[in-house]
């Protein structure tokens, strides 16, 4: 497992927002184990902040917007891939002003600060969501299709087609995401020129100055219009390139513009909030579809989450007699009737529950209930089981409980009942202790869970 990741150490660039035109002052800030991609408005009184999740999207415009209760920050995702791109977990990102500075129009300056400050690892995994089956949004009425399917690594390919003759259609492709820096990173923004006059129109890019955008031209453009673009953008003299580009920059890539979408989808999908495992496809995206998206993957990263394992119950790895070769306990306290899967660090045991129980006949005896605590005492002789795999001679090992944590009881287990125990690892087994996660199912629903804490100790 990877570890989760984090800067060395502070560190800021300046610019201006391209929509508000504000000059911006941009931190970078190390942050602990599990505190994700945080953005702080230290302009505003009490400092809010607002966690970079699609969740808190509010506005989608010619960018992405953040925003909850004070705390507002237009235009995060150039700085989203760049974090993304190098597997940036957790950061602060201090602003004095509501929008992430334009820079050049690319992610290429936030990489490059970022790597000259130091990325360091940090103790806690990194909580890769990977993906078990294709997940699609499609928009029909505007041609949008975006789709994640299982895959062994993180890939991105775009496609973008505006019926344009100077773009015509483009893709891109970005196979690894350790590609991002030399191949995508430095790919710039980019607008029609009837686009450009309607944001300008609306009092929006205060902030443009055709050192940042590449303006495609798809239609005939009159001299008149030209010089008012020149004294617009304080340049001497603006023209149209034979290709169809303002004369205001060389494009990096011949493909740029598909390789800024590209770039986009990466911060958006960067809002799910965990790193994703599995390929997407992005045909025609735009900063709506791609949140849409993140929204459709955190989701289901959330159903995933509370959705009950389907298990086996006509396997049997351990029967009765195998598991009483490894436990002392025997009935009535021997509570585990099966092991149907193990693993290195993992096990699934089962126990029927009957009414011939005999603890039934003085634990509500007129409705008879699966002591919680009982349960608990199966879940751990199913860990112990778990634990006793670690050594080459089980038989001389006994399993003491050192700690119980987090538990809770969701649901009555009463006879006629088979209870499912789960059991992985927390932390590697290391010098005779076990620490374990443990979840009881019925049927499609948890009953119990709890942390579990035990020590391997030979028997004297």
């Amino acid at each position: 497992m990877e570890k989760q990741r984090t800067i060395e150490k502070e560190t800021s660039i300046e610019g201006v927002g391209l929509h508000t035109g504000q000059k911006v002052k941009l931190t970078f800030k190390p942050a602990l184990d599990n505190h994700g991609i945080v953005f702080q408005r230290v302009d505003l009184e009490g400092q809010p902040k607002v966690q970079a999740i699609a969740d808190n999207v509010t506005e989608v415009e010619r960018g992405t917007t953040i925003e909850k209760k004070e705390a507002k920050v237009n235009t995060i995702e150039h700085v989203m891939a760049s974090l993304v791109s190098l597997k940036i977990d957790n950061c602060l990102i201090e602003l004095n002003g509501q929008e992430v500075p334009i820079m050049d129009g690319s992610s290429k300056p936030f990489v490059e600060l970022l790597k000259a400050a130091g990325v360091k690892f940090l103790n806690e995994d990194r909580k890769v969501y990977k993906v078990k089956e294709t997940i699609v949004y499609r928009d029909e009425a505007r041609g949008v299709e975006l789709m994640v399917v299982p895959d062994d690594s993180y890939s991105v390919t775009a496609m973008i087609d505006y019926n344009s003759p100077v773009l015509g259609a483009q893709h891109a492709t970005l196979d690894k995401i350790e590609d991002f820096e030399d191949h995508i990173a430095s790919s710039r923004t980019f607008c029609f020129l009837h686009e450009l006059e309607l944001l300008l129109n609306h009092n929006l890019i205060k902030g443009g100055d055709l050192s940042n955008a590449i303006v495609v031209v798809d239609k005939v453009v009159s001299q008149d219009e030209l010089d008012k673009l020149a004294v617009l953008f304080n340049r001497e003299k603006v023209e149209v390139k034979t290709e169809g580009y303002l004369n205001n920059l060389e494009l990096r890539h011949k493909n740029e513009p598909a390789r800024h979408k590209l770039l986009d989808v990466v911060g958006d999908l960067g809002l799910v909030g965990a790193p994703i495992q599995g390929k997407i496809i992005a045909k025609r995206p735009g900063h709506a579809a791609n949140v849409e998206f993140a929204k459709l993957i955190r989701k289901k990263i959330e159903a995933e989450k509370n959705a009950v394992p389907r298990f086996d119950l006509t396997k049997t790895l351990y029967d009765i007699n195998k598991i009483m070769t490894l436990l002392p306990h025997r009935p009535p306290f021997l509570m585990v009737d099966r092991i149907l899967e193990m693993e290195q660090e993992r096990i699934v045991g089962s126990k029927n529950v009957t009414i011939n129980e005999t603890f039934f006949q003085g634990h509500f005896p007129g409705q008879p209930v699966f002591p919680g605590v009982l349960q608990l005492e199966a879940m751990a002789q199913v860990g112990g089981i778990l634990a006793l795999s670690q050594v080459p001679d089980p038989e001389n090992y006994l399993t003491y409980f050192m700690k119980i944590d987090k538990v809770k009881f969701r649901q009555q287990v009463v006879p006629g009942d088979t209870l499912v125990f789960e059991l992985k690892f927390v932390t590697p087994f290391r010098r005779g202790i076990v620490h374990m996660a443990g979840y009881a199912y019925v049927g499609d629903k948890i009953v119990s869970e709890a942390e579990m804490m035990a020590q391997l100790a030979k028997v004297k």
